[in-house]
């Protein structure tokens, strides 16, 4: 199978590595995107939009000549679905990594300190402390040097939703932070209505924090082979 991996904010390609490396052990053809504006510090990312992102994912699904898996972890999650929109005959299915789909007219995150017109990886004190379960010093150091600033708009800017094909492709969330039986409660009280209206949706649990590629490497990597095989 060819898993498409979407990186979250502040992230590039090579920050799935670890995961990476155990999906292409176990026998699929991995592509890890480097999403414009992230490909280093010095790009210019002022002009790029949310639907760069959602449209450099459709790119890469048409340059593969087979049916995809999208793995999108948090802010990616968004553009993931931006892409089945776009594409959903081409997803096999889309997994969320403690993510999900935004609805119409939704953003990723709006609120998050902007500086020099853009977002820079914050300081550890904006995130929530389950964000930052299992997230040592040491795994926090190399974040950190590795982050790249996120395009402002693609945390700010709506998400445009067209075709309603898109609630026939199978989804997984895997849940981190928030667990299984919180975003039921979630669901029930009419929350995250793209997921409500999603006809095959199934949600994992992997107990860490937000960045589970980081802190759970092998357990995030069995997770989406788990969801895979399905």
């Amino acid at each position: 199978m060819d898993i498409v991996l979407i990186p979250g904010f502040w992230l590039d390609g090579d920050s799935w590595n670890a995961v990476a490396a155990l999906l292409r052990d176990a026998g699929h053809t991995i592509h890890a995107l480097t999403l414009p504006g992230l490909e280093s510090r010095e790009a210019d990312r002022s002009a790029i939009t949310f639907q760069d992102h959602v449209d450099a994912v459709t790119a890469a699904i048409d340059a593969i000549d087979a049916p995809v898996v999208l793995v999108g972890h948090s802010g990616g999650g968004a553009i993931a679905w931006g892409a089945v929109d776009a594409r959903p005959d081409r997803a096999a299915r889309v997994i969320y990594v403690d993510s999900g789909p935004l609805a119409e007219g939704g953003c990723v995150n709006d609120e998050l300190p902007v500086m020099n017109g853009e977002v820079p990886l914050p300081d550890w004190s904006v995130f929530e402390d389950d964000d930052l379960i299992d997230l040592t010093d040491e795994l926090r150091e190399h974040f950190r040097a590795i982050a790249i600033p996120e395009p402002v708009r693609v945390t700010s800017d709506p998400i445009h939703l067209s075709d309603p094909r898109r609630y026939d492709v199978p989804a997984t969330v895997i849940c981190c932070e928030f667990r299984a039986e919180q975003l039921r409660v979630w669901l029930d009280h009419g929350e995250m209505s793209e997921l409500r209206l999603t006809k095959d949706a199934e949600l994992v649990d992997l107990p860490t924090g937000h960045w589970p590629q980081f802190t759970k490497p092998a357990e995030l990597a069995a997770t989406i082979l788990a969801a895979v095989d399905r």
